[in-house]
């Protein structure tokens, strides 16, 4: 293969080997970073993860491009695995700082159970590659090994009984949930994406399950118990629709009755009660009088309501473009595609300045019907079914390369997580200050506008190439350019955010997060607002 054929370099070592090579040094990077902000046995513990996932992530490459590994993966990238193996460990190491900063013990403990939960997640996916690798590669075996001992070895020191078992209970979710939706899935996922997403989707379900049981002594934000049973019980009717249609015909209209009768009975007779039992009151009501609750925030309801129809009528408007064009193969452009990155921005800055709690509830909700569309289109469900089928081909991009599409609902987790995943007992006490502040507007500064940027003035005027890659180097300068501008608009317009002099930290973390946007071959809209947040709250 040559370098003019950026798509089939997977099938050939020697063009990847050199993006693999930046993408880790990259990742390296950060975690140096956080390792010198922290500097504790947890951050020598991320270090030497990091080591072993650079050695295996080889492995897991040479198997995707021999056909050998155990599920079909998204073939269009490599497997990602250092990367994603960094995300949750990083994050429980600032997440216990911050906490520990601002004198809450309890979510000092959670950062660090957070952190041995991603570690050990991770050397999962590890000992995998490494068992079905033929024949067995000794040098990375030794290498695992030793940082798998030094990583167990403290964690056995510094966790308690309880919390070791909490460790054990997410990896276990995690097997099954790997053997389950990756059969279910295929080609959906790298290896490195489903580490991250079955992974986080492992956690919240423990602590779903921890809180249902301990519901008396819990005494926890409504918001964050309902945004936890929307995510497992979207998960859970999937999983219940993927294997019941596997005997019978979806796109019947009785098996779609079937569907609609089936989701409201799941509703209302398993996820409702659930949520009553968590928030001891009545759902339905807490909904409606949380979002009413303020003149603000009918404001925002309307005009969120406004862009949510401004981004129908553009899907609408590129689908009949397309009907009266000649080729039946048009394909939305790049431009076109980065509309919504535009809407969603506009959705989520006056959220985060004026009601971040609205926010945080109305992202929830909108990833529930995201997830339940992109069910009735998978399974065709009618009346919507072949409709939504012909509308969202249209946005369909390489990464979409599996059953189902899934670029759009990656989008709005990478605006969202960094809202919902700020530990808020931990910034009660004025200690989200200088970067910190900007945690919540990660999202919004590394998707919405450094991807949106990068990838417009890449595409249109970019000449000069990082090497092995599609991405252009005036592509990651404008990114920054637009990033740093950003946060100039953003301390004019949000009068909570005080930067504290912490300007050097800030450029150095967009940059990085902006390179690894140029390297990464990974779904940029979830991987990049998740390594600005980890940066930004160190």
């Amino acid at each position: 293969m040559t370098r003019k054929c950026p798509p089939a370099a997977p099938e050939s070592g020697a063009p990847l080997s050199g993006t693999v090579l930046a993408e880790a040094a990259v990742v390296f990077a950060v975690v140096v970073s956080i390792h010198a902000t922290v500097w504790d046995r947890y951050s020598w513990c991320a270090v030497a993860l990091a080591v072993q996932a650079f050695y295996v992530q080889y492995k897991w490459d040479r198997l995707l491009q021999q056909g050998n590994a155990v599920f079909q993966f998204r073939m269009s990238a490599n497997s990602g695995l250092l990367p994603a193996s960094m995300v949750m460990p990083l994050l429980g190491l600032v997440m216990k700082e911050r906490c520990q900063a601002s004198g809450n013990p309890h979510f000092e403990r959670f950062g660090i159970v957070v952190a041995a939960t991603g570690m050990a997640v991770a050397l999962f996916s590890s000992v995998l590659a490494l068992g079905i690798t033929r024949p067995v590669p000794t040098n990375t075996c030794a290498i695992s090994g030793l940082a798998g001992g030094v990583i167990i070895y403290i964690m056995k020191h510094s966790l308690s009984v309880g919390e070791v078992i909490e460790v054990l209970e997410v990896l276990l979710i995690f097997v099954y949930l790997n053997m389950i939706l990756l059969y279910l899935m295929p080609r959906c996922f790298t290896p490195g994406e489903a580490l991250l997403v079955l992974g986080g989707i492992s956690f919240v379900l423990n602590q779903l399950i921890k809180r249902s049981l301990t519901v008396v002594e819990s005494q926890g934000d409504p918001v964050d118990f309902f945004l936890l049973v929307v995510v497992v019980g979207m998960v859970l009717m999937g999983i219940f629709f993927s294997t019941l249609f596997v005997f019978m015909d979806s796109g019947t209209w009785a098996s779609s009755i079937f569907f609609h009768l089936m989701t409201c009975v799941l509703g209302l007779g398993v996820v409702l009660p659930w949520l009553h039992w968590l928030i001891h009151r009545n759902p339905l009501l807490w909904l409606l009088q949380f979002l009413f609750q303020t003149e603000t925030r009918i404001y925002l309801l309307a005009y969120w309501s406004l862009l949510a129809t401004l981004a129908c009528l553009v899907v609408l408007y590129q689908n009949a473009k397309r009907s009266s064009s000649e080729s039946k193969k048009h394909q939305a452009p790049t431009i076109t595609r980065k509309y919504f990155h535009f809407i969603v921005v506009a959705t989520y800055i006056p959220g985060i300045i004026f009601d971040r709690p609205l926010l945080y509830v109305a992202a929830t909700v909108c990833l529930a019907v995201f997830i339940f569309l992109e069910y009735v289109r998978y399974f065709r469900i009618k009346p919507l079914g072949h409709t939504l089928r012909g509308l969202l081909s249209l946005f369909l991009d390489e990464r979409d390369s599996g059953p189902l599409i899934l670029t759009h609902i990656y989008l709005l987790l990478g605006m969202s997580l960094p809202i919902w995943l700020i530990p808020r007992p931990c910034t009660q006490k004025g200690s989200l200050g200088g970067a910190r502040a900007l945690v919540p507007y990660a999202g919004v500064l590394a998707v919405g506008v450094g991807d949106t940027v990068a990838s417009i003035f890449g595409s249109t005027m970019g000449e000069i190439h990082w090497p092995g890659t599609k991405k252009t180097f005036e592509g990651t300068m404008t990114s920054i350019f637009a990033q740093i501008i950003s946060v100039a608009l953003i301390l004019i317009f949000d009068s909570g955010v005080d930067l504290n002099y912490s300007y050097v930290w800030i450029l150095g973390s967009i940059s990085m997060v902006s390179l690894l946007e140029a390297y990464t071959t990974q779904i940029d809209n979830l991987l990049l607002p998740l390594y600005l947040l980890i940066l930004l709250m160190a």
